[in-house]
């Protein structure tokens, strides 16, 4: 009997055990099921409408004078007085006096041909009496007939006259050498580069120096292709003039820096070049700054010869179009729109015009958009179709909704 027990009492703890264990395993509760709420994106939006556009058309140039002039001597000699006017930098007003040239050698020159012009006077005069005297002479003699031009001392006479007219001659071009040694300036202006001094010996072909215009400068600037089919420029025919002033001149701004200052002038586009660039495949139009050396209120510094400045021209103005900001149109002229329902579905379009901030829809039926709709500016980097967003809408936040965000939670 106790072996029994030793045998089978083993067994049927083992036994009661594993029922035990199996008996707990089925009858353990279900654990509860937890439902997360979809996951919503917030974004910012904006509902579209139709507006008026204008187009800024952005190049860069650099700012020339409209006239350089070297100054150039046509008579030789010492340089005996000097304006303050001629140095780098200084301003002159038209026909100021610039340079003198030393004028002794000319009104010396004038004085002589004067004298001249006395001494031919009088050779004339002695040879209209030498032929009244020849005439009579021929009387005397009893001679008949007209006499001959020898007679009349005719040649003689056209040759005191010659001389005359010659030493008269060499008057004016006295007189001209004269006003020819003083240098004056031909047109109100400033001096680029001064080459000579005070003293100095020049002579015919010796650079004095260099000025330039300053009743207005101008800038060449270029456009591309695209850019003028948004503009309205002036066109020139050779059979027409009428044409150039009938179109409106495109209105300019410049910025640039001089040190440590910003600036900025304004002008128009005056004249179209007549050749596109061969290099660049574009056309350069002519910007002209009026008086840009005259002081403001605003203080501004006076435009520099040589500066580069950032232009931005006024163009045509864009009607029913759509203005959306850069960030809101993906890759491949692509926007997102959002529904009534606060999901979102990507669309196609055409812009026509683009610049560092804006890009601009018109309003037609192969973009798809219409007034009213709503487009997502928040970039998103995979918009799928139909997922749902939380849009504010031109700065107004969507309404809050009570069950949302709460936990669900089921039991099954």
């Amino acid at each position: 009997m106790k072996t029994f027990f030793r045998l089978f009492l083993p067994l049927v703890v083992l036994a009661l055990t594993a029922s035990g264990y199996w008996y707990l395993v089925d009858s353990k509760p279900e654990p509860a099921h937890h439902q997360m709420p979809p996951v919503i994106t917030k974004v910012e939006a904006t509902r579209l409408k139709t507006q008026s556009y204008q187009v800024m058309l952005e190049s860069r140039g650099t700012v020339r004078p409209r006239t350089e002039t070297t100054l150039i001597p046509e008579v030789s000699g010492t340089i005996v007085e000097m304006s303050p006017s001629f140095q780098e930098g200084g301003f002159f007003k038209k026909g100021e006096l610039l340079l003198k040239i030393d004028p002794l050698n000319y009104e010396t020159a004038i004085i002589v041909t004067k004298a001249s012009i006395s001494q031919a006077q009088t050779l004339i005069e002695e040879e209209k009496a030498r032929a009244v005297q020849a005439v009579e002479n021929w009387k005397r003699l009893g001679k008949t007939g007209q006499p001959g031009e020898l007679v009349l001392r005719l040649p003689q006479l056209a040759e005191a006259k010659a001389r005359v007219a010659a030493a008269k001659a060499d008057l004016i071009r006295a007189e001209r050498d004269l006003q020819r040694a003083q240098i004056r300036a031909p047109y109100a202006g400033r001096m680029l580069t001064q080459e000579v001094d005070l003293g100095q010996y020049v002579s015919p072909g010796t650079i004095l120096g260099r000025c330039y215009a300053t009743d207005y400068v101008e800038v060449r600037l270029p456009l591309t292709n695209r850019q003028l089919a948004f503009i309205d420029l002036p066109k020139a025919y050779r059979n027409e003039t009428a044409g150039l002033q009938k179109t409106p001149h495109a209105q300019v701004t410049l910025k640039g820096s001089i040190g440590s200052q910003n600036a900025e002038w304004k002008g128009a586009i005056v004249r179209v070049e007549g050749a596109i660039d061969e290099r660049s495949r574009q056309l350069f139009v002519v910007a002209q700054i009026d008086d840009p050396y005259v002081r403001d209120d605003s203080d501004r510094p006076p435009l520099k010869i040589g500066l580069f400045v950032h232009a931005l021209i006024k163009a045509n103005i864009l009607d029913n179009v759509y203005v959306l900001p850069r960030k809101a149109v993906r890759a491949g002229n692509e926007v997102i729109l959002i529904d009534k329902q606060n999901r979102i579905h990507r669309q196609l379009t055409e812009p026509i015009w683009s610049d560092e901030s804006s890009v601009i829809i018109p309003a037609n039926k192969k973009n798809g958009l219409h007034d009213g709709q709503i487009i997502c500016l928040t970039p998103l980097a995979f918009p799928a179709n139909g997922a749902m967003v939380s849009p504010t809408i031109d700065g107004q936040a969507p309404k809050k909704n009570k069950q949302q965000g709460k936990k669900q939670w089921s039991k099954k």
